[in-house]
């Protein structure tokens, strides 16, 4: 029989065991926290930001682009042709699509502005890791991770000490190009190099000249003009016109320019000197301008390769009116009471003044001349029967007389090849150029901000593609007795086999004999 101690006793571990049981017996929970999803405004900002959103947006515009160079524009010189020739759904089709003026199209511009918006928030979402290449260098790292770079090497040496080792790797640094920095830490010194370091912005200076371009673009497509202004010699304009068609609708518009142009001479240089004025036998034609404004006067030429810029205002030689004119006239003049024929030349709308005081002004040119209703008239624009219209004032005075010149013998007694002032006139030669000059006008707002930003992406890339940041490290460890164990490794982003080649280069300055480098690639 138990005392009541014991019982007590017996009685209290039961209770405890039976309360440890208990405990085993009880689960905790595992609490997970709740997953928040991200709001609608950073999944679109995500989105935005993403490279390859980015790279989508690029395939449409250039596509947007392609279509725009393979379907004519409306505002392109024969387009009311080429529209009529298009079939019922085609016309449809392009007009629903805005395939016929795509540059200004709403979601051209918008393909411009969302590509705009993705390189800007890429770079700003990017920019921060890749300056830390710049603000924040790793200048040590362990031997173990040195082995696994890129390009590595491990081998022993043996000199006067740690400094005078690390003094030498940092040359042997500096006769590859990379800027070296030596640093200690315990045992153990650290040799780190690079070169390059800058391009790990280049895709930012890319982006910089993209958006350039594209701003360019953009000013030139809302706010650009194009017009056409024909000229001939004595003519002024202070306006473009441009023929706008609206599909089925042609109109003219003319826009003014802040400035007078005064054509004062135009000139065609043939191939064939005895051939027609078409385009397949020109060879230049230039256009003479004087530009006129609250700024001054100043003289321009307008070539076919060679366009002439002011103001902001772009002038090209677009076609010309291609009515047979002389630029100057070579003249045979036979006194009428005898005597020693007189030559003189003559530019178009000048004059000359003969020894006896005979004036002769070039009045007009006909190149295939006529007469109807007792008018001179060109039968059409070939130089069939060529003749130039004189005005001829004698010496004493009084209204000048009509008088003509032809190339070609006149029949002897014929009445349009009478005496005038007292003299006989035959065009002996003649400088064959148009009636008019037809200019192109344009007004291009973007155009410097374009070329700019072209220039600048043609060196961005050049430099991103072929120059490379390349970082090697080197820890020097001592073993004791004077030897030491060297680990080099490192790094590029770009051009690794380039890099390989320095890389070995390096090594074998340091050790002064070939070395064999580990390729980790």
């Amino acid at each position: 029989m138990r005392s009541p101690n014991e019982c007590y006793n017996s009685d209290l571990q039961k209770l405890m065991s039976a309360i440890e049981e208990s405990k085993s017996e009880i689960r905790v929970p595992k609490v997970t926290p709740a997953r928040v999803s991200p709001s609608i405004l950073t999944r679109v900002l995500n989105l935005l930001s993403s490279v390859k959103f980015g790279v989508a947006m690029l395939v449409l515009l250039v596509i947007a682009s392609m279509i725009g160079m393979l379907v004519m524009q409306q505002n392109v010189e024969g387009f009311d042709k080429y529209y009529a020739e298009l079939t019922p759904s085609q016309k449809l089709l392009g007009s629903a699509l805005g395939f016929f003026d795509i540059y200004h199209v709403w979601y051209f511009n918008a393909l411009m502005m969302v590509l705009s918006l993705n390189i800007v928030l890429a770079s700003i979402d990017r920019f921060p890791k890749a300056w830390t290449y710049i603000s924040r260098k790793k200048l040590d790292a362990s031997a173990t991770w040195l082995r696994g770079q890129e390009q590595s090497a491990t081998f022993e040496m043996r000199d006067a000490g740690r400094d005078v080792l690390a003094g030498k790797i940092a040359a042997a640094y500096r006769t590859q190009g990379f800027k070296p920095t030596v640093t200690e830490k315990g045992a153990r010194t650290f040799v780190f190099g690079e070169r390059g370091a800058w391009n790990r912005l280049g895709a930012y200076a890319v982006h910089v000249a993209l958006l350039t371009i594209f701003t360019g673009g953009f000013l030139t497509a809302q706010f650009g003009r194009t017009g056409q202004m024909p000229l001939k010699p004595g003519m002024t304009s202070n306006e473009m016109s441009e023929t706008v068609f609206n599909l089925d609708q042609l109109t003219q518009a003319t826009t003014p320019i802040p400035f007078d142009v005064t054509c004062t001479d135009i000139e065609q240089k043939l191939l064939k000197k005895e051939g027609p004025i078409t385009a397949d036998n020109t060879l230049d034609w230039l256009t003479r301008i004087k530009i006129k404004d609250e700024y001054g006067e100043r003289d321009a030429v307008v070539q076919l390769n060679r366009p002439y810029d002011y103001r902001g205002y772009r002038f090209f030689q677009a076609s010309f009116i291609a009515n047979g004119k002389a630029r100057n006239i070579k003249l045979e003049l036979t006194p009428e009471k005898g005597g020693a024929p007189l030559t003189v030349s003559i530019p178009r709308d000048g004059s000359t003044l003969l020894p006896d005081g005979t004036k002769i002004d070039y009045a007009d040119f006909y190149a295939d001349f006529s007469m109807a209703g007792g008018k001179p008239q060109t039968q059409s624009g070939e130089y069939n029967n060529p003749a130039a219209r004189l005005a001829v004032t004698p010496p004493t005075g009084g209204q000048p007389q009509r008088a003509f010149a032809f190339a070609t013998a006149l029949p002897e007694g014929a009445p349009i090849g009478a005496p005038i002032a007292g003299y006989k006139f035959k065009l002996a030669e003649y400088e064959k150029v148009p009636d008019a000059h037809i200019l192109s006008v344009q007004k291009d707002p973007g155009s410097s901000i374009f070329y700019l930003g072209g220039g600048l992406l043609g060196l961005t890339l050049s430099a991103v593609f072929f120059f490379s940041h390349q970082r090697v490290w080197t820890l020097v460890e001592e073993r004791g007795d004077g030897e030491y164990e060297v680990v080099i490794g490192g790094n590029t982003n770009r051009n690794a086999l380039g890099f390989g080649e320095r890389f070995k280069r390096l090594v074998s300055v340091i050790t002064g004999k070939p070395q064999e480098v580990s390729d980790n690639e």
